[in-house]
């Protein structure tokens, strides 16, 4: 039987870093999708559903990811009932950090583990709350921006650097999820297809 393949369905930095530190031996490839929500969509139906596409659209693109295990993931954060996605320029992360002041925002990471051999998906939606400071002042967001331009994240800050700076408290099993890869949840997928980095082999034959 031919040896799988692992695969992380992003061109996400940080999940690919994430996913280092697992000492999993993986290769990326870049899903390519319409991540439009559909008409009332439910963030974590959002999230859940766009999860599954990117690992199922990666094993369709790529022929030789047919025998592979592949990973999905998607991330929105949520504030007010307003699903809020990456700034993409420094006004609209200040703005977006200037809603949150005082604020509880919620982070929603749809996680897919998909077996392309036998077309199954293990999908889940995992919550991460942030309760930001209440006293933050403009001068400070805008300082926090321009020294770590987080215009590619959702909710315009990177909570493993100087982000930490910004919040109250955080709630949550696992602070990877805040990241965008909940690892406790993707380990415990993977274990199911013998894939277990303690193990001393994440390939299954």
């Amino acid at each position: 039987m031919s040896k799988r393949t692992l695969v992380l369905g992003s061109s996400s930095p940080f999940r690919r870093a994430i996913l280092d530190k697992l000492h999993l031996d993986y290769q990326v490839a870049k899903p390519e999708i319409d991540e439009t929500p559909l008409a009332d969509e439910a963030p974590q139906t959002l999230v859940a559903r766009l999860a599954e596409q990117k690992a199922r659209a990666v094993a369709k693109q790529n022929p030789d990811f047919a025998n592979a295990i592949i990973i999905g993931s998607d991330q929105v954060a949520v504030c007010d009932g307003d699903i809020l996605g990456k700034p993409h320029s420094t006004a609209k992360a200040v703005a977006q950090l200037q809603r949150f002041v005082g604020k509880t925002v919620v982070f929603l990471t749809g996680l897919c583990v998909y077996d392309a051999r036998t077309d199954k998906a293990d999908v889940i939606c995992v919550p991460f709350s942030v309760k930001f400071r209440n006293d933050l002042t403009t001068a400070e967001l805008q300082q926090y921006v321009e020294l770590e331009q987080p215009l590619n994240c959702a909710g315009s800050f990177k909570s493993e650097g100087l982000g930490i700076s910004l919040f109250d408290s955080l709630i949550g099993d696992d602070p990877n999820t805040l990241i965008g890869l909940p690892c406790i949840e993707l380990l415990r997928m993977l274990r199911k297809h013998q894939i277990n980095p303690l193990a001393g082999d994440n390939s299954l034959a």
